[in-house]
């Protein structure tokens, strides 16, 4: 038996879609006959995913790119009326962009948070209220919110990006029961240490911070995983691939952890 997403001709946006979990889940989406429009903030970046996702050769489906950046509300609205421009219609929203800064509490000035807080937390649920008006109309819609392991289980050195993700679950799971009146499904997914470049610059952050080399602190992040492994970014875009596809019709306001195992609890 074979596993049918049924997603050819379904338009997604997809943030943070230049570079890592972002980027693989444009190809994913692409991939599988979705037109696809990422935003990211960095344009040279952004123009290079768009020429490695159109490499993939799919003619059933096309990838624009949009630069914009996501603490600012109106680059958000040009995202979406681009978007409608194009393709006529919004089915799927992937929340990806967001960043944080390593350290310790003491060392982290109110900036850090503040940072993390517009860019990652406002700039998700900015896109949610973006979108959603346009996904009522047409009575169906697919959110999928990348998160982070750290907003379930803290962690000393990361509290900006802990503390975003810990509000970002109890956004996802608080606005989908509303959502799901108009047959909009929203959840979250929660990958631990990734092989991104983002993941490596917080390994630089967090050796410092530590006083260790970056060697002796991948060395002990990757110790601290039960299946001993780093989560690969097509591991997460594969799993949001099923979460907007009909095979989960019937989940919303759940987070799926994808971390070898490294939460801890029920």
């Amino acid at each position: 038996m074979s596993l049918e997403l049924n997603l050819s001709g379904k338009t997604a946006i997809v943030t943070g879609g230049s570079a890592g979990i972002g980027l693989a889940t444009a190809k994913a989406l692409y991939s599988e006959g979705v037109n696809v429009v990422i935003a990211a903030r960095n344009q040279e970046r952004l123009e290079q995913a768009v020429i490695d996702i159109q490499s993939l050769d799919n003619a059933n489906a096309k990838v624009i790119g949009v630069s914009a950046d996501l603490t600012a509300a109106e680059d958000i609205e040009k995202v979406v009326s681009t978007t409608l421009e194009q393709f006529g219609k919004i089915d799927i929203l992937i929340n990806n962009a967001g960043s944080a800064r390593a350290g310790s509490f003491i060392e982290l000035s109110d900036q850090a948070f503040l940072d993390a807080w517009n860019l990652k937390l406002l700039g998700y649920i900015r896109f949610v209220r973006a979108v959603v008006p346009h996904l009522k109309k047409q009575g169906d819609g697919r959110i999928v919110n990348i998160i982070g392991g750290a907003g379930r289980t803290p962690r000393p050195n990361f509290l900006p990006g802990g503390t975003t993700n810990a509000a970002l679950l109890n956004f996802t799971r608080g606005i989908s029961q509303e959502l799901a009146l108009d047959n909009i499904r929203i959840n979250a997914i929660s990958p631990g240490l990734t092989d991104t470049e983002r993941a490596k610059t917080l390994a630089v952050q967090n050796a410092q911070s530590l006083g260790i080399t970056v060697d002796e602190y991948k060395a002990q992040a990757v110790k601290s995983i039960p299946l001993g492994k780093i989560v690969k970014p097509q591991e997460i875009a594969s799993l949001a691939l099923f979460l907007v596809s009909d095979l989960a019709a019937s989940i919303t306001g759940a987070e799926i952890q994808v971390d070898g195992g490294t939460t801890p609890g029920v």
